[in-house]
């Protein structure tokens, strides 16, 4: 009955079973139901899909983004289906380029994006006013350079940085609060491996001052263990730039960033 298309409630029924019970489920085990008796399940079509797709000969990456489905569904789904040896080495061949190019896409994508990220708050910054310059400077020599400690006072002021621009600015507010340039001396930290001689030549540009205003490089040993990322041509060290009979302006500084601190404050509170 089971093999002529009858369904379970209808050999049930013919047998005069009721619902069947528990000797009908062993008589027919391993007699696979008829098809029409099958409920339709949701993923039928999108297994289909894939199906024919990894006949085609493609990769589980290219059928996943068409069905989306999960990479176990789609094990489950073709592990059956074998790949003609051609459509192997295709897949071996086309995998790598692929998958390069969408990097490579995609790292551009991110790269536009930054870019445009940069230009539109570069667009917001007109002309730099003192006030607005005097400012920059204070914060970015509290953030970097050397202050005076508890246990160290009458600190000179000094100021290392790997960013010439940040030097720049650092300079234009020196030149602001009244600091000339003969009362500067510049030093260079540097990494051993690196090609020393053209880092001096490097900074003596940014900062637009000779040679012979340089003092010694400082030379830091290379620890084998460390991987550094601060190397190649586009490596100069830190530059520190030291202004000579500094220790009031340093103190200076100290108050006119209590003072900025305070005022942040007061905008707060308001």
């Amino acid at each position: 009955m089971r093999l002529a298309g009858m369904s379970r409630s209808q050999i049930a029924d013919a047998l005069g079973l009721g619902s069947g019970g528990e000797p009908l489920g062993r008589w027919l085990q391993g007699v696979p139901a008829p098809a029409w008796t099958r409920r339709p399940r949701a993923k039928d079509d999108l297994r289909k899909i894939a199906e024919a797709m990894r006949a085609e000969g493609r990769s589980y990456r290219e059928i996943r983004e068409v069905v989306g489905v999960s990479k176990g569904t789609l094990s489950l789904w073709l592990r059956d289906i074998g790949l003609a040896e051609d459509q192997r080495r295709a897949l071996t061949v086309r995998g790598p380029e692929a998958t390069s190019a969408r990097h490579a896409e995609n790292r551009a994508v991110a790269a536009r994006r930054r870019a445009d990220v940069r230009a539109q708050a570069r667009g917001q910054i007109e002309a730099l006013s003192e006030s607005e310059l005097f400012v920059a400077g204070v914060v970015a020599y509290w953030a970097e350079g050397a202050k005076n400690k508890p246990w160290r006072h009458e600190q000179s002021v000094k100021f290392m940085n790997s960013d010439p621009t940040m030097i720049r600015l650092f300079l234009s507010w020196l030149q602001l609060v009244g600091v000339s340039r003969d009362r500067l001396i510049f030093r260079i930290h540097i990494h051993e491996t690196a090609e020393v001689s053209a880092a001096v030549r490097f900074w003596s540009e940014v900062v637009e001052a000779p040679e012979s205003q340089f003092s010694r490089p400082t030379i830091k040993t290379h620890k084998p263990l460390t991987v550094r990322k601060n190397v190649g041509l586009d490596y100069h060290g830190c530059l520190l730039v030291y202004v000579r009979n500094s220790a009031t302006l340093n103190l200076q500084i100290e108050g006119w960033f209590e003072g900025l601190a305070a005022a942040t404050q007061g905008l707060a509170a308001r």
